[in-house]
């Protein structure tokens, strides 16, 4: 993937797959990844939030961003996330994606000291000043405690063109809009991909351009649908499955952190896989269980 060119469409936050001892199931991961290819995926994203990264170490996380690119053999672009409360050691992951052949990486910002703006901003810029592949910054104030404002990511934008775009996983389509007039508006290569789920639809009709949201791993069926039917002015099919698609959000205040979730409902839906989270995260109770077949239910999805 060069610079130039725009990362849209549905790229699911791959959930890394483990065995019952926590070791990366590469059988497993791997039989998700050509699932989610076959269910006409834009691009996949590894080591994301529920891809477990925060609670791996440096040599895990490299093992996972190896096997995605190998595995993948070029099929679809591969993001690999690199974020980190350490500068240093996210450029040594982001060097390290590089060299195994990803396609881009995905930076969220460090998540443990409040940062000034004017850290952030150094954080970045000497990230973006020593890995020439494309970078999505990550925005997920909810768990970092801290806002990648529009203002902020308009001026690392001016200074490095190779940020090429943002998940911005946020509950609010203003904070969208705004990433979309303010800095697409004057970089139209730049991508605003939305977080969560329910906010794709809206994210397109503001001229946004899709999506990188968990149920990708258990339904790509009403992402992907949506995206397409977007695409072909099917807007009629576009609001059904959308409607059908609002029922997701419910899923993640089940838990927390919810990669519990996204991997029970993988299994309900037919996928073969252990679910076993990385602690401090715990297995998903029984009564929760059944609380999440009902959403899926609803959603129509079983």
């Amino acid at each position: 993937m060069n610079n130039a060119v725009r990362i849209k469409g549905v790229i699911p936050p791959v959930s890394t797959v483990f065995t019952n001892e926590g070791k990366l199931d590469q059988k497993s991961t791997g039989k998700l990844i050509d699932f989610l290819i076959e269910s006409q995926v834009d691009g996949l994203f590894f080591l994301g939030t529920g891809g477990e990264f925060s609670q791996m170490s440096v040599v895990e996380r490299k093992e996972v961003a190896q096997f995605a690119v190998d595995y993948v053999k070029g099929r679809v672009p591969v993001l690999i996330g690199t974020g980190s409360t350490s500068t240093k050691e996210v450029i040594e992951l982001s060097l390290h994606s590089k060299k195994v052949g990803a396609d881009g990486v995905v930076v969220i910002n460090p998540y443990y000291w409040p940062l000034s703006e004017e850290h952030l901003y150094q954080h970045y810029a000497e990230i973006a000043e020593n890995v020439d592949l494309p970078i999505l910054l990550y925005n997920f104030p909810g768990l970092t405690g801290q806002d990648l404002s529009p203002d902020f990511v308009l001026k690392l934008v001016d200074h490095y063109p190779h940020v090429v775009g943002i998940k911005d996983t946020v509950d609010t389509a203003g904070h969208i809009r705004e990433l979309i007039i303010k800095v697409k508006g004057k970089h139209p290569h730049f991508s605003v991909l939305c977080g969560f789920d329910d906010h794709l639809f809206n994210t397109l009709s503001l001229g946004g351009d899709g999506v990188i949201s968990a149920s990708g791993n258990f339904a790509p069926e009403l992402t992907v649908g949506i995206y397409h039917a977007f695409q072909s002015n099917d807007i009629k099919l576009a609001v059904k499955l959308h409607q059908r698609l609002a029922y997701i959000p419910l899923m993640y205040k089940l838990d927390s952190p919810f990669v519990n979730v996204i991997k029970e409902a993988m299994k309900m839906r037919g996928h073969d896989i252990s679910t076993y989270v990385l602690p401090p995260a715990r297995p998903l109770s029984e009564q929760k269980k059944q609380e999440l077949k009902s959403i899926l239910e609803n959603a129509e999805l079983l």
